[in-house]
């Protein structure tokens, strides 16, 4: 399995982009098309680039990508051409979803590959992961557009059905997406909703 996951580090490396991560999100692409010309994006936990460089690619120079992280970073967008902007600051606030708004009051897809720092302990872990999707799905119901699309990284555990079926209330169409380029070992799956009702937009 080493073999495999060099390979995607070797690809990614080539490819231009700091994280083999970004094959976790180009699969969904290309399976289901989560991410449109003309798009605008929110990458919520976006460092250290990859999804938020692939973003702007696909969406193209009609498009828009707005990336969000604890950490700051530098994220070479050169060369992908949508609009991209970087703001640093922690989700779980009120005034990060301000700025948020300021540069775009909806979007069309949220993307997250957010992961807690991890313990050792796996249920700590997975409560922390599912405390972080909770909250990528409390900001899409505030700021997706209706028929939008959603993808989020959450590990699986106890409660992660609640998790799946809270999402399926919102969207259309619910899969749990397992990427090929993720480690088999590791719990972390994809949640995909796709077409946000839009009864579902909080008040």
């Amino acid at each position: 399995m080493k073999e495999v996951q060099d390979h995607y580090f070797k690809k990614a490396k080539k490819e231009g982009y700091p994280a083999r991560s970004v094959y976790k999100l180009e699969e969904a692409q290309q399976k289901y098309g989560l991410l449109k010309k003309g798009d605008a994006v929110l990458d919520l936990g976006c460092q250290p680039g990859s999804w938020s460089m692939y973003a702007a690619q696909a969406v193209g120079p009609q498009g828009l990508v707005v990336g969000v992280d604890l950490n700051f970073g530098q994220i070479n967008t050169k060369g992908h051409s949508a609009k991209f902007s970087f703001l640093h600051g922690d989700i779980m606030t009120a005034e990060v979803l301000d700025r948020v708004r300021a540069i775009s009051p909806e979007f069309a897809v949220i993307i997250s590959d957010m992961a807690p720092r991890t313990t050792g302990n796996k249920w700590a872990d997975q409560q922390q992961s599912l405390g972080l999707s909770r909250r990528v799905l409390e900001i899409a119901q505030e700021m997706l557009r209706a028929d939008g699309n959603l993808y989020c990284k959450v590990f699986e555990g106890e409660d992660f059905k609640a998790f799946v079926d809270e999402v399926r209330r919102h969207f259309r169409v619910t899969k749990i997406v397992k990427p090929k380029s993720s480690r088999p070992e590791s719990r972390e799956v994809f949640v995909l909703g796709m077409g946000f009702k839009e009864m579902s937009k909080a008040k």
